[in-house]
């Protein structure tokens, strides 16, 4: 049988640009630590997505020291972050949560401004306790940082495989953009599991994770295809929603941290 664990780690530092992978990750009570704290908006305050925003895609983010990020893309000069010194805080939104966030550097927005042709902003939850995940399926105590909706996401190798073997042209599981990936084999268990516990972590899984247009788009290039929405539309879909992977939230004591290292144990505590 086959032992099952932790196969990938995934952090996005910026909200809808590409993903980082890593060897280990500090789990905090919101998502990974780093995970999601910047988020480019719009004029009005809106947050940007790949949804709308494609070339978010093209760029890449490398984490260093102090909380310095290095951003790049193609035919743009490296741009280089550093989290604001003097937090000056504006309102922004995430789909219909509104939470105030501290303003990024002027040349970021400029560096962004230019890569997508439009004027944004780029802001940073410079403390992450300000904002709930949903309520009908989160705690009232459970927070979560610029992530859609919950502090992480899973997925799983089996499911991947079940969805490659319906498609024409096998897909990379970074379309799905997760933090942890799990090595299953049996395709969509996870969709009975409720309680997990990953190396030393426990996690409640709190919701199925309804699929957009992101799912279609190459997370290298931004170009656009059919696939995998057509396929989960025939096969995975729950009344309106398209499901791939589950939405985790943290089980940790206050005030306290975890670990994750790729190669952990995997455990399911509680399942349907």
């Amino acid at each position: 049988m086959r032992h099952r664990h932790l196969a990938s780690l995934h952090l996005y530092p910026i909200k809808s640009t590409r993903g980082i992978d890593l060897s280990e990750a500090v789990v905090e009570p919101w998502g990974l630590a780093g995970d999601r704290r910047w988020m480019l908006v719009d004029t009005t305050g809106r947050f940007l997505s790949q949804r709308k925003q494609p070339l978010l895609a093209t760029v890449a983010v490398r984490q260093e020291d102090g909380g310095r990020l290095v951003v790049r893309a193609p035919s743009m000069d490296e741009l280089r972050i550093e989290p604001p010194a003097e937090v000056r805080l504006v309102p922004v939104t995430v789909w219909n949560d509104e939470v105030e966030a501290a303003v990024g550097p002027d040349d970021a927005h400029t560096w962004f401004g230019k890569l997508l042709g439009i004027d944004v902003r780029l802001v940073y939850l410079d403390d992450p306790t300000r904002r709930l995940p949903d309520q009908r399926f989160a705690d009232s105590s459970d927070r979560v940082s610029f992530a859609d909706g919950f502090p992480l996401l899973l997925t799983t190798t089996g499911s991947l495989e079940a969805l490659n073997g319906l498609v024409e042209s096998p897909l990379p599981m970074n379309r799905f953009r997760p933090n942890v990936v799990i090595d299953e084999p049996e395709a969509w268990a996870e969709d009975r599991w409720r309680r997990i516990r990953i190396g030393d972590v426990v996690f409640r899984v709190v919701k199925p994770c309804s699929r957009c247009v992101i799912t279609t788009t190459d997370q290298w290039t931004g170009e656009r295809g059919p696939e995998p929405l057509r396929t989960l539309g025939r096969h995975r879909r729950f009344g309106t929603k398209l499901v791939f992977g589950q939405n985790l939230v943290p089980e940790l004591p206050a005030h306290t941290t975890g670990i994750l290292h790729v190669g952990d144990t995997f455990e399911v505590l509680e399942a349907d």
